[in-house]
């Protein structure tokens, strides 16, 4: 299916577009579109294993400011705004280079799934877990992360509905308010995260709210609307309510399992290890997802209930069943990493398969010398 976007935001419109254009022109010709998609993606990765690596717990910005380096923050805001552009460019060269294939919109749209979380993740590390005083309790940061998600599912069940991607407003902010974010941080110090900035509002609670309020109130009515006006103008991809409601099983059904973990674990999972269950929680997200944007992009039906599910319930299930006893923290290691190989795996295997049926690379612009 042909690839079509709307993008109506005006801060992109009006500035960051422009600024994309003036960069483009500086990436030489020979650069396969995809290796800008991933060079964005691996940036991300590098900026949160960097601040992981100093605040590994989201204590360092609360209880003894000064753990993180004031270079770690520059650079987060560094790398975040590279990405940021990569991220915007990579389909304006794919045209410019007549290089734009369905590999090349799964791989950006399959990276930006988990980006999504990745980016979250390293902001919770500017304004720290609650000590009391300030910062955001490890719940928090879950509910925050899962609206986010929410958010970005949306767009995609959107997409799966009327075959249009509408880019949602809250990307372009969102990315913005990071990078300055990061620069706030890295000039003034992460004191200014700790002091009431209006009515004994902190910053981050002004960011909270309206990360809600612009998701109830924005993105997911918007959602609705296009949805409703593909179906009165008969341009809906689906025509039963069943088919075009399933996608959303799998992520719902996630979130529930994921929740009741977080809320009944006896060894309070998410406050032990906040970093490592939120990471577990991005990538299954991310994988539930990508099967929905290929299911999208191949105009197939996706299966009611997603594989991984049954062995998230099972660990789940011990877990809050007290099988797990004082092996839960240990127990939610080893899921996390096998669930991130099995994703890595994953999209290797389709990104495999898809260069092999297109007859391309994926990350070089050398046409495949045929069998």
């Amino acid at each position: 299916s042909q690839y079509s976007a709307v993008d109506t935001n005006p801060l992109s419109v009006y500035i960051m577009q422009p600024i994309w254009n003036k960069i483009i022109k500086i990436v030489p010709l020979w650069i396969a579109p995809n290796l800008l998609t991933f060079s964005g993606f691996v940036m991300i990765l590098f900026n949160y294993f960097l601040i992981s690596f100093y605040d590994w717990d989201y204590t360092a910005s609360g209880t003894s400011p000064g753990l993180v380096p004031t270079w770690v923050w520059l650079l987060s805001a560094f790398t975040t705004f590279c990405a940021y552009a990569l991220d915007s460019i990579d389909g304006k060269h794919a045209r410019r280079t007549q290089s734009s294939t369905p590999l090349g919109e799964l791989f950006d749209h399959g990276l930006d799934s988990w980006a999504t979380s990745i980016f979250v993740l390293s902001f919770f590390s500017v304004c720290s877990r609650d000590n009391g005083k300030t910062g955001v309790s490890v719940y928090t940061m879950y509910i925050y992360l899962s609206i986010v998600l929410f958010n970005f599912m949306c767009s995609h069940w959107e997409k799966y509905n009327t075959g249009v991607l509408f880019l949602p407003w809250g990307y372009d902010i969102s990315q913005v308010v990071l990078i300055a974010a990061y620069l706030l941080t890295g000039t003034v110090g992460v004191e200014v995260w700790q002091k009431p900035l209006l009515f004994g509002y902190y910053i981050t609670d002004i960011l909270v709210i309206l990360l809600i309020g612009f998701s109830l109130f924005l993105s997911f009515p918007q959602t609705l609307y296009n949805i409703h006006r593909a179906h009165l103008n008969k341009t809906l991809k689906n025509d039963s309510l069943y088919e075009g409601l399933l996608p959303l099983v799998s992520p719902l059904l996630l979130f529930v399992l994921l929740t009741v973990w977080v809320v009944l674990s006896p060894s309070n999972i998410l406050a032990k290890q906040p970093r490592l269950f939120l990471w577990m929680v991005g990538v299954a997200f991310s994988n539930v997802i990508c099967k929905v944007i290929i299911c999208q992009m191949s105009s197939t039906r996706p299966e009611l209930i997603h594989w991984f599910l049954f062995p998230l319930a099972l660990v789940v299930y011990a877990a809050i069943s007290g099988l797990l006893g004082c092996m839960e923290e240990a127990v939610l290691g080893v899921f996390t990493a096998l669930l991130t190989a099995a994703h890595v795996h994953y999209g290797v295997c389709v990104g495999r398969q898809l260069s092999e049926h297109l007859n391309i690379y994926i990350f070089s612009l050398k046409k495949r010398v045929q069998e």
